[in-house]
């Protein structure tokens, strides 16, 4: 026994003088963590300014995810999200021959899903994923040609800008471009036969069996996962795209002034329930019209005989999500009345062209100097934010939010420094340090709280007195991975930017703020920033 405690005390020893010698500022104001008789842990909270702002119009060309389709939302109100993309061809100057007919066109987009089941005949059951809003959701969709020449930049003055696109440009209040007034005047392009393609479109679950022959003429099964297939007109795409001079198939720029893209829109399917779907147009090959059609072969002297030949034109290039929100009178007034003084009692966020929560540690500035003369250490820093699960019992919630400097419009350092794996089969779910991520009732299964670690931010702040205690952005995430920033179509004295992963999510939380009434019930659920210091005796 002897020994073995003299073996302790001998790598104790060790341990420390390693440490010191790898990290000589290990002792530094607000950094690690001291393991001393002479230091004690305690807990101080701090009062924080938190207050709603609305989002205006805002960025949303260059989205990984766009939405489309309608949610109704019972506590923000209604989102109806269309969307409209450049085209291209997956080869330029094609050689397309004599069309002798169009065998098919169809639009195909996957959808986000997974294997529930794989059945005894090779069939496999899905679910979808990113699907918001009643399972059994109709929707009237409409697919046009765009009149719109969408462009990723502009020249002006000489200098070369991207060129940006906004949420709110298919509606009469944009003052410029409205995709909706000009695609409509066209005809459309889908399927006007078939309800399930127009009036009565639906997010299908169910998996799709492609059949074509081999060589030998045998059938051959092809089983495919849920996706949104659509019939387009054959006689459009025989004009536009079969029988087109040579000269407008010959290269991207060409194509895409010649064929300027597609609008999708979506309306309400009489008194059907709606819902709103998560889609990847962006990924290369994902979204793409197929041209199948026969053609006089070449090479015969047979002038009767023909081939099989086809044409991919891609939904790529510029892409733009175009969001018309329909805000519930108690969350728009929330919105465009916050308290920049005293705080909100509420903090609404929203993603899409919704809100956000700006966070003022205000409370914590007015003791740094107390904090950096005292020489007290930070063990551990976070905010907690408490949900209004009252209000939010009938909605959706999402997964996670996002806390960043909203000064600078970037990561505050605990994200950066988090390179913790997921701890769930969703790879988006990693950060789990930094965090975010709802906690769950386990009765209830409804959120109670998301927790957010900012440690390493407070001691950096502590540290270092040109650290500025930056203003503190709160938003709705749809994508954790995604850290840039859309611009907004009119800045404010608020803010400029916001993080585009808020604005692909179509989902909101309400969440206690820092202004509200002692004698109130809530009291204890206001927003504080906690901190846990070991302090010297």
């Amino acid at each position: 026994m002897y020994n073995t405690s003299f073996i302790k005390k001998i790598l104790l020893v060790a341990t420390v003088v390693l440490l010191y010698s790898c990290d000589k500022d290990f002792n530094a104001i607000g950094d690690g963590l001291i393991g001393d008789d002479h230091f004690g842990l305690e807990s101080e909270k701090y009062d924080v300014l938190a207050y709603n702002q609305e989002v205006t119009p805002v960025q949303s060309n260059g989205l990984t995810l766009n939405a489309l389709g309608i949610f109704d939302n019972p506590v923000f109100g209604t989102t109806t999200s269309n969307f409209v993309s450049q085209v291209s061809l997956s080869s330029y100057a094609p050689t397309v021959g004599e069309v002798t007919s169009v065998e098919s066109v169809v639009l195909s987009v996957p959808y986000f899903s997974h294997v529930t089941a794989t059945n005894a005949d090779g069939s496999r059951t899905y679910a979808l994923d990113s699907i918001y809003g009643d399972v059994n959701g109709k929707l009237k969709l409409s697919v046009y040609e765009s009149k719109v020449q969408m462009r990723s930049s502009f020249i002006d003055g000489g200098a070369q800008f991207a060129q940006l696109y906004y949420t709110n440009q298919d509606s009469p209040d944009s003052d410029n471009i409205n995709f909706n007034a000009d695609a409509s005047k066209g005809i459309k392009l889908n399927d006007d036969v078939n309800p399930l393609q127009n009036e009565e479109f639906f997010f299908s679950a169910s998996e799709l069996v492609d059949v074509t022959k081999d060589d030998a003429g045998k059938d051959v099964t092809t089983r495919v996962a849920p996706e949104m297939r659509l019939n387009l007109n054959k006689a459009f795409f025989l004009d536009k795209v079969l029988k087109a001079d040579a000269s407008k198939l010959s290269s991207a720029n060409t194509f895409q002034e010649y064929f300027r893209g597609l609008y999708f829109k979506v309306e309400r399917s009489g008194d059907s329930p709606v819902n709103m779907a998560l889609l990847d147009f962006a990924k290369a090959g994902n979204a793409k019209i197929t041209i199948k059609y026969k053609a006089k072969t070449a090479a015969t002297t047979d002038g009767d005989a023909t081939e099989d030949k086809s044409i991919v034109i891609n939904l790529t290039g510029a892409q733009a999500g175009l969001l018309q929100e329909n805000k519930n009178a108690i969350y728009d007034a929330a919105v465009k009345s916050a308290n920049k003084t005293a705080g909100d009692e509420r903090l609404y966020l929203k993603g899409g062209q919704g809100s956000l929560a700006v966070i003022e540690l205000n409370g914590f500035g007015a003791q740094l100097e107390k904090i950096r003369s005292e020489k007290w250490l930070v063990n551990e820093a976070n905010l907690i934010f408490s949900i209004d699960s009252e209000n939010m019992k009938a909605a959706y919630e999402p997964k996670r939010v996002y806390l960043y400097n909203l000064d600078d419009n970037l990561p505050i350092v605990d994200y950066s420094a988090d390179g913790s794996s997921s701890i769930t089969a969703d790879a988006k779910m990693i950060k789990v340090v930094y965090s975010g991520i709802i906690n769950v009732h386990a009765t209830t299964k409804r959120g109670t709280t998301y927790k957010i670690r900012l440690t390493s931010h407070i001691r950096n702040i502590i540290k270092d007195a040109t650290v500025k205690n930056v203003r503190l952005g709160l938003v709705v995430t749809g994508d954790i991975n995604t850290i840039t920033s859309g611009k907004l179509k009119l800045k404010n004295d608020v803010i400029s930017d916001v993080p585009r992963a808020s604005v692909m999510s179509p989902l909101g939380t309400i969440l206690f703020g820092s202004n509200i009434p002692s004698t109130d019930a809530n009291y204890a659920k206001r927003l504080q920033l906690q901190v846990y210091y070991t302090k010297p005796n």
